[in-house]
């Protein structure tokens, strides 16, 4: 499977968002990546069910919705109703993983688990047979514009062989840093979904930047 590239929209203009997902629809992009924060797992607040609502009524392309919030069991329903596609967990943040999955699933959405660059690969033994995605953390969760880590790259290793080993169909998503210099690398490295925002809402040409990253090989 070729890779996909889904922006995050935590880097777009807010003063102007319509016009920031018009762009999107627009180009190559796979996927919305929306980052939901809630000030207590990460020292940040973005935006929620409101604002999701509003995006999906402005795109047919999936949405992607990753919660950095302690207790994400208590939303899962209204996530799923305000448009998620796709809704990830925290591993750090969920005192039942997979019984949070199993409702994901019951709810006809996919189901991904997150780990931050200080958990081990490891604690994804009990949960990874029951997911779809794998999202895995490039940067500390809570604000965009930080540094890729290159320590990811041995994370990803650790994953793409539990998954092999265990003969699963599992997509792996990094998220945070990722740049027209390391995407490439990443590719390789056997991942499946690219999320970038500064790169690409940074960019003169968002578009082209979105090309850039689908085109990679």
């Amino acid at each position: 499977m070729a890779h996909l590239v889904a922006p995050s929209l935590l880097s777009a203009n807010f003063l102007n968002l319509e016009k920031d997902i018009g762009m999107l629809n627009q180009s190559e992009a796979d996927w919305f990546h929306l980052d939901v924060m809630d000030g207590l797992f990460v020292p940040n607040i973005s935006f929620g069910f409101a604002i999701i609502e509003k995006i999906r009524q402005a795109t047919h392309k999936i949405l992607d919705v990753h919660l950095m919030i302690v207790e994400p069991e208590r939303y899962l329903e209204r996530f799923k109703r305000a448009g998620a596609d796709i809704i990830s967990i925290h591993q750090e943040a969920c005192k039942n993983p997979i019984e949070a999955i199993k409702t994901i699933k019951n709810l006809n959405a996919k189901a991904g688990i997150v780990i931050n660059p200080a958990t081990p690969v490891s604690t994804l033994s009990a949960v990874i047979n029951h997911i779809d995605m794998v999202l895995l953390m490039s940067v500390n969760p809570g604000f965009g514009g930080q540094s890729f880590m290159p320590g990811t790259f041995g994370k990803i290793a650790e994953i793409r062989q539990m998954i092999k080993s265990r003969q699963l169909n599992v997509m792996v998503e990094v998220d945070g840093g990722i740049d027209l210099n390391n995407a490439p690398k990443l590719v390789q490295s056997g991942v499946d979904i690219l999320v970038a925002g500064n790169t690409i809402f940074s960019s003169p040409d968002p578009v082209q930047t979105i090309h850039q990253l689908k085109t990679i090989c």
